[in-house]
């Protein structure tokens, strides 16, 4: 994707989420229509991926649905993206191998890798309404085994999990991509191609001190906190997003 002018469509998060926004609660759709983004994961039997690598491309996918400019203004998806954006930012992460992970790449959407890992983050819509390739696919059987990513690498954003929250891999997906929209729209990344984004878990007391931070206001770090539909209690901090040092 070649960067264009302008602002991302990102910034709609900005009042919610922004350096000194006041938080709000988020009431249901207007229009009484649930939306979310499909976020497909590529997970075949041989050879599983890694499971960092893989929350490392959904967390990309997710914020470069966002910064293409198909989503900004005058775009082809912005109304489907600003819609979404401007309601309540559900995702739903589905697996797909073999042929049914060929299929979606024939829907709107950005594909991204990351070491042998695949995610594919697709364009919102109502979430009774979704196409048939992606209805199929199966919502479970996202787990894969822990790894052991090492240290991060230096002059990316970073997005932290919960040491102290288990999630499966689908949820931990949709809360990373939550965290990279938040970042975005908090450091006013630019359209155009998304920027390479670690994944990581830290040790309690790292969390802490960061929790710490981001209550007294530090800039560059923002927090995700889970609405409870799914796995986790409603107000949770499943992850922290820190911008590129």
């Amino acid at each position: 994707m070649t960067a264009v002018p302008g602002t991302s469509v990102l910034g709609l998060l900005s009042d919610r989420y922004g350096r000194g926004a006041r938080r709000r609660e988020i009431p249901p759709e207007a229009d009484g229509v649930v939306r979310a983004m499909p976020v497909v994961l590529r997970i075949e039997r041989d050879p599983l991926p890694e499971r960092t690598p893989l929350l490392e491309a959904a967390a990309i996918a997710a914020v470069a649905v966002c910064l293409d400019p198909r989503a900004q203004p005058g775009g082809e998806w912005h109304d489907a993206v600003e819609t979404w954006i401007d309601g309540r930012i559900r995702k739903i992460a589905r697996r797909a191998r073999g042929a049914h992970w060929r299929a979606v790449q024939e829907l709107p959407g950005v594909t991204v890798e990351v070491d042998g890992a695949a995610a594919r983050a697709l364009l919102p819509g109502p979430v009774d309404d979704v196409p048939k390739t992606v209805s199929r696919l199966q919502i479970g059987g996202t787990e894969l085994p822990a790894d052991e990513p090492g240290p991060a690498p230096d002059g990316m954003p970073l997005v932290l999990l919960n040491p102290r929250v288990e999630m499966t891999v689908g949820k931990a997906a949709a809360q990373v991509g939550h965290a990279t929209m938040i970042l975005g729209a908090e450091q006013d990344w630019p359209v155009g191609e998304a920027p390479s984004c670690a994944v990581r878990t830290p040790d309690a007391a790292t969390w802490d001190r960061l929790c710490d931070e981001l209550d007294a206001g530090l800039p560059g770090l923002v927090a995700v906190r889970d609405a409870g539909f799914t796995e986790v209690d409603p107000g949770t901090v499943t992850c922290l997003g820190l911008a590129a040092g």
